[in-house]
């Protein structure tokens, strides 16, 4: 039987690079390599590609992802990944790329569109849902046009905040109040997440986000349980059972999330049936809105007072270890771990294929 040969790309420019190579390490020790053969793609927090010999066993340890040997710099790497289409000597045959590259640059769109122009089958969303995943203002009015229930929010950007701060905090305090979450608009992992009950803690998480883009997002507070579902798919999506998160801090923030190991994940969500149902259904339509595609885990706020759903947000590449929880909403809903990267893999292969059968010439 041959083997399908998968590049995996990861590590990367954002804050999320250790999250990035935690996913990269389960995934490669996770992979069947009687089907499967992998060529890592190791990029560095400066942003070079090192590129690996192709391998037939995982690594033993998360380190070797870092590539010390048989290394080339960004533009050799670049060149081997377009080359390869065209079967030239010493060029590595990939049969389809997966990135596993976290926060921006890896899940904003950027590197799906240079797959797209290297014309590279590749896993997972694609560019428009990537980047409309990414970027939380675009992703709420995508939802709104769906017709999903979202808490408030206002957003503006540094350049308005330095001319308008204090005609901004006014609104925010007038329509949206304390306490309130400020947040990079285009980041993931919560890096870069404030609560603010103030407006002296408003005004600091404020600039503090700006560290990390140069547009901010407020959202509301809402006294909420936060359950996620997985969404599979292209055309015909599939929702997982929901599961809920349970945070060891007040809000979900980096170290709840990945540091202190004290957040539970319940999984099913205790939930009664009509209301999963009903979060199910919205996951689908929260995938549909922003044109998704491969895989997205969709984060919705359940308002204690009275079961009321909000969408929160998607995320089209979520953590992927063995212990994150889009894999384990799969594991329970009856695909294992092995069978989720089989399948994500024929979904990455069926767009492709889709999109190799349009006409991209205006000749007759």
């Amino acid at each position: 039987m041959n083997k399908l040969t998968v590049g995996l790309v990861y590590g990367g420019k954002s804050g999320e690079h250790e999250v990035s190579l935690q996913t990269a390490f389960a995934v490669m020790n996770a992979f069947d390599f009687n089907k499967y053969e992998i060529v890592p793609f190791y990029i560095t927090k400066q942003g070079e590609w090192k590129k690996g010999d192709k391998i037939s066993a995982p690594f033993a340890r998360i380190e070797e992802l870092k590539l010390t040997s048989h290394l080339t710099g960004t533009q050799e790497a670049l060149n081997s990944l377009f080359s390869r289409l065209y079967h030239s000597e010493g060029a590595i045959e990939v049969d389809i790329m997966f990135p596993l590259l976290h926060g921006t640059f890896g899940e904003d769109g950027t590197i799906q569109g240079l797959f797209e122009m290297a014309n590279m089958p590749y896993i997972g969303a694609g560019v428009l849902p990537s980047a409309a995943g990414m970027d939380k203002v675009t992703m709420k009015k995508l939802f709104a046009e769906a017709g999903l229930p979202q808490v408030g929010y206002q957003y503006f950007t540094r350049t308005q905040w330095a001319k308008e701060s204090h005609d901004l905090i006014n609104s925010i305090e007038d329509i949206l109040g304390y306490p309130c979450f400020v947040k990079p608009a285009n980041l993931g992992s919560s890096v870069g997440v404030s609560k603010a009950r103030d407006r002296e803690e408003l005004t600091r998480a404020v600039e503090f986000a700006f560290r990390y883009d140069i547009k901010v997002i407020i959202e509301q507070f809402v006294d909420a349980r936060e359950v996620e579902v997985s969404v599979l798919g292209n055309d015909e999506p599939m929702a997982s059972i929901p599961g809920e998160i349970v945070s060891s801090s007040e809000y979900y923030d980096y170290a709840a999330k990945y540091t202190d190991g004290q957040s539970q994940m319940l999984i099913p969500a205790p939930l009664d049936s009509e209301l999963a149902d009903r979060i199910r259904e919205a996951a689908i339509v929260a995938f549909q809105a922003i044109e998704g595609n491969g895989i997205s885990r969709i984060d919705f706020f359940i308002r204690k007072s009275d079961l009321a759903i909000f969408i929160n947000e998607v995320n089209t590449m979520p953590g992927f270890t063995p212990f994150s929880m889009y894999p384990l909403l799969w594991r329970e809903t009856g695909l294992s771990y092995a069978a989720l990267l089989d399948r994500m893999i024929e979904l990455g292969q069926e767009r492709y294929d889709s999109k190799r059968a349009l006409n991209y010439s205006n000749d007759l």
